[in-house]
């Protein structure tokens, strides 16, 4: 109530009605060290709910962490560690970003999903090396929204039973009551997807009868469960204790007003006014934490020493895979690809360079929302993942491309796993939310788009991305990459897999494109810089008599390269640059970009087959681009590129008008 209030902003409701859930959960149950907030065999816990930020910052202010008071004193203001919603990365003890409803849910899915595949990796007699439970906190616009279906369905599937949800059945949303939307049975909805599910109803509810004892059973029960996840549903009252407005929906995102507060405290036999007291009594008890915690991370690192003696090779695996770091000799397995070997979709080129490293990358685990046999993601030597049998690397996710964006994320945040999720390039829009908040987060998760074009051909509009790469380059801190052939492909999961620090998505085709001859043109590895020069009249480098500059990206890579032979008969000079990472591209010093595109040369003609938004960045004024800023048709793929200006006619015919200038 204090820092909403001091902030004049906030959500205090839900905090308010979910403490004693909180308290029990985090006094009695959850395994974490607040001095060591990224301790491997840690519980995780995830408020779904982020609106509620105030309740976690409470939390692991009480119980011993880095966030002193004066963060939440400067709750939701600028440079504090106390944000409006829990962002990760910033606040000691945020395991994720969460705000946006559903999207901790399914982070939750994929924690327990890494969870319980390091479990049946490391894990030995005697030596539960990796043994932790993911806790969430759900509120009713969480089961409202259609990713928490998804991920609860395939948690249920999988049954994660390491995965408990505790669901804050407040009743009220911010238009009011949830009967004016929402009136189904989550209970037996959840049943149905095979979880374990009790609930915590009004006579013992959260603020009533025996409510700590009530919610402490539900949880022993939760984790006595070891062939389902478990969601524990609770009958709670937002703003508890208030007077006036409890079970309102004016409690649910505006502060309770100063003198709300203080009858609220009355009300509740606080006999405390002044702001943010928190008497030693209570922070001894909560701090009991830190002692707590320093114990159970001891313990297990004195098992993690015995562990490693007795298994020195898996222990040397483990600190590599929650390293984030890649075995020597990885990159070797990365096939190079010839140009007698034809034309060849890069959907199957990444699929080949899947498979030539997934056995020297075991921690690599992926799949797709069931596209694989289209998107190439399948990893042929190993097994599926299931309920019954965890050990294999490949993840069915269904036809659930939101929830597996938000898995994926979770994977990655976990640690531990090498994530990627694949589907067709137009269905990233269903994925936009979680790829955002892998971009905000930081988390090294890898996307695999292909269909990437009209190239799609007879499927027509519905299913041939044109606006989805600019949509895609404008997220911040995520890197598209649209290679132009084969090793252009392999340089991009080498990328891919080498990212630490944000995620990566990979746009691939579906129709054949040549591999290019890389003893006349330059290496692939060009890709790592965002864009380089593949062909120059001359040689590299040469620019006084320049006439032109062919940018392209992808499938017209081949053409622009298919355009300058015509130009050169025509006397015009011109230097074929191959993009596929605008990202990486605008990371490279003046001098590097300058080299590749020298501003003496304003002659410049992009060509892609997507929307031009974005492009005049690159060309200037003073040039041009072939794009498509209409949505595609249904015919073969060919055709489609001819009747829609890729051709090389289009592409020289538009050149010579810029040099004519």
């Amino acid at each position: 109530m204090d820092a909403v209030q001091k902030a004049n902003s906030g959500h205090p409701g839900a905090p308010m009605g979910l403490a004693p859930i909180a308290y029990v959960l985090w006094t009695k149950f959850l395994k974490h060290n607040p001095r060591n907030p990224r301790w491997q065999n840690r519980d995780r816990f995830v408020l779904s709910a982020g609106h509620a930020s105030m309740l976690l910052y409470g939390l692991l202010h009480l119980t011993g962490y880095d966030l002193p008071m004066e963060e939440l004193k400067q709750f939701r203001q600028w440079e504090s560690r106390t944000p409006g919603h829990p962002e990760y990365g910033l606040t000691p003890g945020v395991e994720t970003t969460t705000g946006p409803l559903g999207q901790g849910f399914g982070n939750a899915v994929g924690m327990a999903v890494a969870e319980r595949w390091l479990a049946e990796h490391f894990n030995q007699p005697d030596y539960p090396i990796v043994d932790h439970y993911t806790y969430v906190i759900a509120s009713d616009g969480d089961m409202m929204e259609g990713i928490s279906g998804e991920a609860a369905s395939l948690a249920g599937h999988l049954r994660l039973s390491k995965l408990i949800v505790l669901y804050d059945d407040n009743h009220i949303s911010i238009e009011g009551s949830t009967d004016l939307a929402f009136t189904e049975d989550v209970r037996r909805r959840f049943e149905a997807y095979g979880w374990y599910v009790r609930s915590i109803g009004e006579e013992e509810g959260a603020h009533g009868g025996a409510p700590l004892q009530a919610i402490s059973a539900a949880i022993s029960a939760a984790q006595a469960e070891k062939d389902r996840p478990s969601l524990i549903a609770i009958r709670t009252h937002i703003a508890y204790g208030s007077p006036n407005k409890q079970d309102t929906a004016e409690a649910h995102g505006a502060p309770l007003g100063e003198e709300e507060v203080l009858l609220t405290k009355k009300n509740l036999g606080w006999q405390w006014e002044e702001p943010f007291h928190v008497p030693e009594a209570a922070l001894a008890h909560f701090r009991e934490a830190v002692s707590r915690g320093a114990d159970r991370e001891a313990e297990w690192s004195k098992l993690f020493e015995a562990y490693s003696k007795e298994y020195p090779d898996l222990a040397k695996e483990w600190n590599m895979f929650i390293n984030r770091e890649l075995p020597e000799g990885w990159k070797e397995a990365i096939p190079v690809f010839s140009s007698d070997d034809g034309s060849i979709a890069t959907r199957v080129t990444s699929g080949r360079i899947l498979n030539a490293i997934a056995p020297h990358i075991p921690n690599l685990i992926g799949g797709s929302a069931d596209l694989a046999p289209s998107t190439m993601t399948y990893l042929k030597d190993y097994d599926s993942i299931s309920g019954d049998d965890f050990t294999g690397r490949n993840l069915h996710f269904g036809i659930r491309e939101h929830s597996m964006g938000a898995i994926v994320n979770g994977m990655a945040l976990h640690k531990g796993v090498i994530p990627y999720g694949s589907t067709f390039l137009v269905f990233a829009d269903y994925m936009r939310p979680p790829i955002r908040l892998a971009a905000m987060m930081g988390a090294p998760s890898i996307f695999v788009f292909t269909h990437d074009s009209i190239g799609v051909g007879e499927d027509g509009p519905t299913h041939q991305p044109v606006e989805q790469l600019a949509s895609l380059r404008v997220i911040p801190n995520l890197i598209v990459i649209r290679p132009a052939d084969a090793n252009e492909t392999a340089v991009a999961w080498r990328v891919a897999l080498e990212s630490r620090d944000r995620p990566v998505a990979i746009a691939l085709t579906r129709q054949g494109l040549p591999i290019l001859d890389r003893t006349r043109f330059s290496s692939a590895e060009g890709l790592a810089r965002g864009a380089y020069i593949l062909s120059d009249p001359v040689g590299e480098g040469f620019i006084p008599s320049l006439d032109l500059i062919l940018i392209a990206t992808g499938s017209e890579v081949s053409l622009a390269l298919e355009a300058e032979k015509q130009l050169k008969d025509k006397g015009v000079k011109a230097r074929v640059v191959s993009m596929p990472s605008w990202e990486l591209f605008d990371e490279q010093d003046e001098a590097y970009r300058n080299g590749v595109l020298p501003p003496s040369v304003t002659a410049r003609l992009a060509i892609e087959a997507g929307v031009t938004q974005g492009w005049r960045r690159y060309v200037d004024s003073a040039g041009d681009v072939i794009g498509l800023d209409r949505f595609g048709a249904s015919a073969p793929g060919k055709v489609v590129y001819e009747k829609l200006g890729f051709s090389v006619e289009t592409v020289v015919d538009r050149a010579l008008a810029l040099v004519r200038r």
